[in-house]
């Protein structure tokens, strides 16, 4: 069967790299192989790409987006990638143009320039919710401008990893894009799953013993007793209901801001790597010990959750099997859980 061609930008450790060729296995579900195939994968990061090279087949760059020569990125039908976005600003002309407040802002027109040069038949860009609202909501429909200018009919949604199988209240904005209007036309988003939605109590096991450096001291845990009512801190997860959103922040959680934290035997800790990348949907097999915890939870807290991103992948896989003839030997393979 053949493969649809993949590159990846800011793939990070590979949460949606793995979500996309999928062929794993989560909390007793298996996410069977999609008909996608990575050719180029690309990261700033040394960190995050020792993991994703630690775990993957094919091999990620490293590298700054900003160097690639795009005419030396394989050919390839899918674009996906989840952009910075923290450094976008309006700048002040007539008409109102998308800006940069620094040089993380200019990547996502790097996306921009890869795309107007390969012309691929999809991408993928994910990102935090709050780009929707960013500049008083002038940000975001300068940024589908640029993606049409581009030569694409978008569509976008908002998805909720706990309505897709994943044990984590994240929310996050896809942008999908089609050079045929048709395409975009014939797309539809995951469904969200009336069942099978983990929770935190599915993840954490209360029995296991945890090393005791996972635990705040007295000290922490009184000083934020001080200020719990006022200022809403300390906030302890229930099992029974899925986990705040995991961030790269867990690298150096405090109990003094909004990060999740655990709390039984009246003692109060963070949550482990693995417990991270657990509540993340990444698959017991995918191995972080290849570079420190602190860089393991940054990667991890970046990440876009790979049973999220199967679920989108699954709805492209839809279309592109709709669109092929009835007697094609290339049909590919529904895939489901």
């Amino acid at each position: 069967m053949a493969k649809i061609k993949v590159a990846s930008l800011f793939s990070g450790c590979g949460g949606m790299d793995l979500g996309t060729i999928g062929g794993f296995d989560y909390l007793g579900n298996h996410f069977k192989k999609n008909p996608f195939k990575v050719v180029y994968a690309v990261d700033n990061d040394t960190y995050c790409a020792a993991i994703y090279n630690n775990n993957f087949d094919h091999k990620c760059n490293v590298k700054d987006v900003r160097n690639i020569e795009a005419d030396l990125i394989p050919n390839h039908d899918l674009l996906i990638g989840g952009f910075p976005c923290k450094s976008f600003s309006i700048v002040a002309q007539n008409p109102p143009r998308l800006g940069f407040k620094d040089e993380r802002g200019m990547l996502f027109f790097e996306m921009v320039k890869i795309l107007k040069t390969k012309t691929p038949r999809f991408f993928i860009a994910e990102n935090v919710k709050g780009l929707l609202s960013a500049n008083k909501r002038k940000a975001f429909p300068m940024i589908i401008k640029e993606f049409e200018d581009a030569g694409y009919h978008v569509k976008f949604q908002v998805l909720k990893a706990s309505n897709y199988g994943v044990p984590q209240k994240r929310e996050r904005v896809f942008i999908v894009g089609f050079r045929n209007f048709s395409d975009m036309m014939n797309f539809q988003f995951p469904v969200e799953l009336k069942d099978n939605n983990p929770v935190l109590g599915d993840i954490v096991n209360y029995n296991t013993e945890i090393d005791e450096k996972y635990y705040f001291s007295q000290r922490a845990v009184d000083g934020m007793m001080k200020v719990r009512e006022k200022m809403n801190k300390g906030r302890a997860m229930s099992l029974d209901q899925p986990c705040n959103t995991i961030s790269s922040h867990l690298a150096k959680v405090s109990l003094n801001s909004t990060d999740p934290v655990l709390f039984y035997n009246d003692r109060y800790r963070r949550f482990t790597p693995r417990e991270a990348s657990d509540i993340q949907s990444f698959p017991k097999s995918f191995e972080l010990d290849s570079v420190s915890e602190h860089r393991q939870y940054v990667a991890i807290g970046n990440a876009v959750p790979p049973v999220l991103m199967w679920h989108v992948i699954q709805s492209l896989t839809r279309l592109i099997n709709s669109t092929k003839p009835k007697n094609t030997k290339l049909k590919l393979e529904e895939v489901q859980v």
